[in-house]
């Protein structure tokens, strides 16, 4: 079965046929005024359950304290912003949307503490789809829409943007047929005092051969003996890997890019079918990476001169336009490599969080262990 993940404004060109089964998919602009059947419908704290008529409910309670806007809006009474955000406990896990399909998420927005710091990979989203016990999505909130080391940077593509101060929004398609459940989880030591989101969906039909989505979160420490670092691995049937997001702390001085990153597909050994040439070939730059950039492919959003530690580097690579299909099963790995004085290669002992997002249709393989906030925290 052919897989189509319907990505986002740009993968939409040539799709002519899919679009025709479900013009409800279709984001290209030049689309937007084809009329569709789909239904649009939104959860969020004023909304949880995203019912027709059920948005703006709550009445001013001030002894409620599931109402934190209770004081500002009794004056106004109901409808007029009393419950806009949750304040997730220590320890607390909530459900933030729990739907029926078939549909597809089109956008989320979300939001918690201006200051990310022990708050942001703390933070942990599982996506559920069509009732599956282990979640398709697990990894660190901030992680998921390409911040790394939960410091604040910029990004402006297609698939994920993240405004200042502190909103992150992805755009990536996800169907499910059944059902859809997103969790998030405080699991740090001290109760949030904000958490809010928006997830705006479409109930719609669901084309058979559209994959689920999948995102996956690593973190290891590569050493000189082995600097090959595992983006994603175990990975089975058929699917597209469509984005990479890394978050790189150096341990070493000098530069750290010549690595090459490695996609081995479909019963591949030794040697992968497609070979990168260097770190910053693969987030579209040349020697380095000098500035800043964000693009609507491609990113380094964070060169963070270490002032106050290691160098850190947030990057990221969508491949909205040239997804990488495979059929049986994909590992995807890259180098930590630098240079000696000698002007030899040097491999390098980096500390490396990764994300890796792919679709394929269910069920999909288990997930490594998810660490404990301990071993998420950076450097």
């Amino acid at each position: 079965m052919r897989i189509v993940p319907l990505l986002t404004v740009a993968a939409s060109f040539g799709m002519a046929s899919l679009l025709a089964q479900a013009p409800a998919w279709n984001t290209s602009l030049s689309n937007l005024p084809l009329l569709t059947p789909a239904r649009t419908r939104s959860v969020s704290p004023e909304n949880p359950t995203g019912e027709k008529g059920k948005g703006g409910m709550a009445i001013p309670n001030p002894n409620d304290p599931d109402l934190p806007y209770s004081k500002a809006s009794v004056r106004l009474g109901q409808g007029w912003k009393v419950r806009p955000f949750i304040k997730p406990k220590a320890g607390q896990t909530v459900t933030i949307m729990d739907v029926e399909g078939p549909g597809i998420i089109q956008h989320i927005w979300m939001a918690t503490e201006g200051d990310w710091k022990r708050n942001g990979r703390n933070s942990v989203l599982r996506f559920y789809w069509d009732n599956e016990t282990t979640p398709s999505i697990e990894m660190p909130m901030t992680d998921f829409f390409a911040v790394g080391h939960e410091l604040f940077a910029p990004v402006n593509s297609l698939a994920v943007v993240v405004n200042p101060k502190s909103a992150l929004n992805c755009f990536w398609p996800m169907p499910f047929r059944k059902h859809a459940r997103i969790t998030f989880s405080n699991e740090g030591t001290r109760d949030l005092s904000l958490m809010t989101y928006q997830i705006t969906y479409a109930e719609t039909e669901v084309p058979a051969n559209a994959g689920y989505f999948h995102a996956q979160w690593r973190r290891a420490t590569t050493s000189r003996e082995n600097p090959n670092y595992t983006i994603l691995d175990g990975v089975k049937g058929e699917g597209r890997y469509v984005g990479t997001f890394l978050a790189w702390t150096q341990l070493s001085d000098g530069w750290f890019g010549e690595g090459e990153i490695k996609f081995y597909l479909d019963g591949d050994g030794k040697f992968p079918t497609i070979n990168g040439t260097g770190t910053e070939d693969y987030f579209m730059g040349t020697y380095g990476f000098p500035e800043t950039y964000s693009s609507p492919y491609t990113g380094c959003t964070l060169r963070h001169a270490g002032k106050d530690g290691p160098p850190k580097w947030s990057l990221y690579r969508w491949h909205l336009m040239d997804p990488i299909s495979f059929q049986k099963d994909l590992r995807v790995t890259i180098q930590a490599l630098g240079w000696w004085p000698d002007g030899t290669y040097q491999p390098l002992a980096d500390d490396i969080a990764s994300v890796a997002y792919w679709y394929q249709q269910e069920p999909h393989a288990a997930f490594p262990k998810f660490p404990a906030p301990q071993q998420r925290w950076p450097r």
